[in-house]
């Protein structure tokens, strides 16, 4: 019998996501680190809206929210000239907006959120070897105290970044390259009078139209505190590939004040100085990708199975969405309720959103060098381009725990089956006089079955059915499932001689149905990381209890 069910490796942003997901999940953990402490740098900085949704879903989106700034757009100059100035507002069903958060202050939200399950990281711990067996996996952990010792997991989760000891004992292939180009960045203060809450790009191009100097200026908690990136002008050995700034900040390779300044007397609109400086470091970009996020009980997430240019701040925001979606797969295995698809999809999930993230970022940052903003495909329109962005198109269509949409037939409009599921507002329940938003419902460990009652299903045989499909979900799902039935606005909150044992949500203002254009009589089965596992027409207790069986032994 194994020591401990799940041990991580790891206790950046990712892997702290891993630990206290599996933690609210029911699995007892470990989660161990070679650093000392936590690191007091800001390094990756940018929050995306469907992080926030994420950590909303947790139960640490309040502390984050409080500890964060809004990011709200984009000043962009080239050659001296403003471009069109970049506004982040996305549509108001969207709850959270961009934000910036220093990577030190997220890792402390999430290691307090972790503390609350009674699990503290080990600190320094260095994981030294790891052999994966049929059954289980031998782990050697060192600690500072010279002790050597010894472990078996069920479970091994590699976030230990891009040289991870997981990743190469997995015998994973780390496949890509570095730009030739060298980067610093600066943890400043700047006294300029620019619009609170605006990041700046400011480019210069040559004769051959390609990017000769560069300085981006990200707003972040504080007052008129920036993180700057910039080009390194030279040659200069001592700068570490990497994603983003290394381990090593600090370590003197990083530009002092006045080589800032210097960057900020070519390139910032108008006349500021810095000061403050907090930290600086200087770095290669690079672009990697594993080949797989898993062999056998060994998994890979964030960087150690993904580094991209950090454009647009897709990386730590990747990284905690593939923690998000590993850690109720493991439940579900730690249990013995795992059919053989639902490990393994997790490769199939994030693999391919992974790809296309590095293959967007170094797409853009070689195609375009910096000199426009935005991080869409090519074709996409303003608001697609902002969405993909927010990574809210983040879908999983070709999964195999997904029903195919082809299974009821495509839905006239609303999040097909992969798809992740909307917010909404204005939902009223029997035992609250106040509204609820769809959120409020989902967030919970387990699947959740939506049930919609439109006029022709809130009374007699249909009414009936609709709780038989219910309660045969409960069981298909060995009891994982909170199911919700929601009635259509112009259906009586009273639904007569009908004696129905769901709860009931009313949508008084209509926003489930613009959202996810439901039919009567229609089960949406929504899976504990928020995306819509299928929809099913008319809900019938052997449809439903057969897709379930894709995911639940």
């Amino acid at each position: 019998m194994a020591d401990i069910d799940v041990l991580v490796v790891g206790a950046g942003p990712v892997g702290l996501t891993a630990a206290a997901e599996l933690r609210r999940h029911g699995v007892d953990c470990r989660i161990v680190d070679r650093l000392a402490g936590p690191q007091p740098y800001a390094k990756a900085i940018g929050i995306q809206p469907r992080t926030l949704e994420v950590w909303d879903d947790m139960g640490l989106a309040r502390g984050a929210l409080e500890a964060a700034v809004p990011h709200r757009g984009q000043l962009v100059f080239i050659d001296g000239k403003p471009s069109p100035q970049v506004e982040l507002t996305l549509p108001p069903e969207v709850p959270y907006p961009f934000a910036t958060l220093p990577q030190y202050a997220t890792e402390r939200l999430l290691a307090e959120h972790l503390a609350r399950f009674g699990t503290q990281v080990e600190r320094p711990t260095e994981l030294r070897s790891v052999e994966a067996h049929a059954d289980e996996v031998e782990a050697v952990l060192a600690h500072a105290d010279g002790r050597t010792e010894r472990l078996t997991a069920r479970y091994v989760v590699g976030c230990d970044g891009a040289h991870s000891v997981v990743r190469k004992a997995a015998g994973l292939t780390f496949e890509g390259d570095a730009f030739p180009e060298q980067y610093m960045i600066g943890d400043v203060e700047l006294d300029w009078e620019l619009p609170v809450g605006y990041s700046m790009r400011s480019v210069n191009m040559d004769a051959n139209g390609s990017m000769s100097d560069m300085l981006i200026c990200i707003p972040m908690p504080g007052v008129r505190r920036y993180w700057l990136s910039m080009l390194r002008p030279g040659d200069h050995a001592g700068a570490e590939d990497g994603p983003s700034a290394p381990d090593g900040m600090g370590d003197g390779h990083g530009p002092d004040l006045r080589q800032i300044q210097a960057v900020l007397d070519r390139l910032a609109p108008e006349p500021t100085t810095a000061s403050t400086l907090r930290w600086s470091s200087a770095f290669r970009v690079s672009h990697r990708l594993v080949n797989r996020y898993r062999n056998g009980r060994l998994f890979v997430a964030g960087d150690a199975a993904h580094i991209n240019p950090p454009i647009g701040g897709q990386g730590l925001n990747t990284g905690v969405q593939d923690a998000y979606n590993l850690a109720w797969k493991l439940a579900l295995a730690v249990r013995g309720l795992a059919t053989d698809d639902v490990l393994e999809s997790y490769h199939a999930e994030r693999h391919p959103i992974a790809k296309e993230v590095v293959d967007r970022t170094v797409r853009h940052a070689r195609s375009e060098g910096h000199a426009r903003s935005g991080l869409g495909n090519k074709g996409d329109d303003a608001e697609t381009t902002l969405r993909r962005q927010a990574q809210l198109l983040v879908a999983y269509p070709d999964s195999p725990l997904i029903q195919p949409k082809e299974a009821d037939g495509t839905p006239a409009a609303g999040p097909a089956g992969g798809d992740r599921a909307p917010d909404c507002r204005g939902l009223v329940s029997e035992a609250a006089t106040y509204p609820r938003r769809l959120f409020d419902l989902l967030r919970t460990p387990r699947h959740v079955l939506l049930l919609f009652a439109g006029p022709e299903h809130s009374t007699g045989e249909s009414a009936a059915r609709l709780e038989a499909c219910a309660a045969e979900a409960h069981r298909a799902a060995h009891g994982l499932l909170d199911t919700y039935l929601i009635t259509a606005a112009e259906v009586p909150q009273d639904l007569g001689p009908v004696t129905l044992h769901l709860p009931r949500v009313r949508d008084t203002e209509g926003e489930f149905r613009d959202a996810y254009a439901p039919r009567d009589g229609e089960a949406l089965l929504i899976r504990p990381d928020g995306y819509v596992s299928g929809r099913f027409h008319p809900a019938v207790p052997e449809r439903l209890t057969d897709h379930l069986r894709r995911t639940f032994a």
